[in-house]
C-alpha cells in the first residue's frame, strides 16, 4: 500500500513537471475586420447634431479639450471592437494617453480613418458635429488638466443620435 502510494505521489510529482504547450491565438473574428458596408451608413446626410462639452474633473481639478480635436467614428462590429480593446470598454471610459497608445495594435487603416469625422473644442470645452444621420457613434475627445502639467487623458463615450433631433453629451 506504501509502495502504491509513492508510486502515486512520484507520478504526480513528475506531470507537474512536464512542459505544457500554450494554445495557438484564436482566429480573427468577424468584429476584427474592416468592412467598408458596415460603415456606409454614417457617411449619408441627415439632421441630427451631437452638442457637447467636456466637465472632466479629477482630483478637484478642471481638464479641457480647448482646441484639440474631438472624433467621431462611427459605431460598427469593427470600431466597437477596437473600443473595446483601446478603452476597456465599448460604452465609456477614461483612459490615459500613453494606456490608449499602449493598447493600439497596429494603426487603424486609411479606410477606417476616412470614416472619422473631426473638429476643434472651443475654448470653453464645447464641440458640435452636424449633419448627421441616425446611427450610434463614439466620441473621443482628448483632455488636459488647466494651467498643469499632468499627462494627458482620452474621454470616449458612444452616443446614439435619432429622429433630427441635437443630442446633448457631457463628456466626464
Amino acid at each position: 500500500m506504501k509502495r502504491l502510494l509513492l508510486l502515486a505521489v512520484s507520478a504526480a510529482t513528475l506531470s507537474a513537471c512536464a512542459t505544457v504547450t500554450p494554445a495557438p491565438p484564436p482566429p480573427p473574428t468577424a468584429a476584427n475586420t474592416f468592412k467598408a458596408d458596415d460603415f456606409a451608413w454614417s457617411v449619408g446626410a441627415g439632421s441630427n447634431v451631437i452638442l457637447g462639452k467636456v466637465a472632466y474633473q479629477l482630483d478637484g481639478k478642471a481638464w479641457t479639450c480647448a482646441g484639440a480635436a474631438v472624433g467621431l467614428t462611427p459605431d460598427t462590429p469593427y470600431s466597437r471592437a477596437r473600443m473595446a480593446r483601446l478603452y476597456g470598454s465599448p460604452d465609456k471610459a477614461v483612459r490615459t494617453v500613453s494606456e490608449v497608445r499602449s493598447r493600439q495594435v497596429g494603426e487603424a487603416g486609411a479606410d477606417y480613418s476616412r470614416y472619422v469625422r473631426s473638429v476643434r473644442c472651443d475654448a470653453k470645452g464645447g464641440f458640435a458635429f452636424q449633419g448627421l444621420p441616425d446611427g450610434a457613434w463614439f466620441v473621443i475627445a482628448p483632455v488636459k488638466p488647466v494651467g498643469g502639467e499632468a499627462e494627458g487623458r482620452v474621454i470616449m463615450q458612444r452616443v446614439e443620435t435619432r429622429g433630427g433631433k441635437t443630442r446633448t453629451v457631457t463628456l466626464s
